[in-house]
């Protein structure tokens, strides 16, 4: 399996925790709906026909945090990510927050 030169002890918690798949269940925006709501994307496998091979990466279970907030996370708040479903989930992490923000707490109670 490959693996990053850095915290690669943390990268195969993360992955064994996950079984070498991407742990997303929707917060990308998509439903997963034909894999049972969790992304099929593995870890070294190939993505299609026509795709390259794929590279999951433990990053922050929550999408909305800052990179700097994410580094030091321990293995129990990190998952798999494919990088399609972790980029699609920051967007939309970004732009709830936005929304929010814009709002100004006229809805919080």
């Amino acid at each position: 399996m490959s693996e990053p030169i850095v915290a690669a002890g943390l990268f195969r918690t993360v992955m064994a925790a996950a079984g070498g798949r991407c742990q997303c269940t929707g917060q990308c925006g998509q439903a997963h709906a034909k894999t049972e709501g969790r992304c099929p994307r593995e870890h070294d496998t190939y993505a299609g026909k026509h795709g390259g091979p794929v590279r999951l990466m433990a990053a922050a279970a929550d999408p909305s945090l800052t990179d700097r907030q994410a580094a030091s996370l321990p293995a129990a708040r990190l998952r798999a990510w494919c990088p399609g479903c972790f980029t699609a989930a920051q967007r939309t992490a970004r732009h709830t927050n936005e929304q929010r923000a814009e709002q100004g707490g006229l809805f919080d109670l």
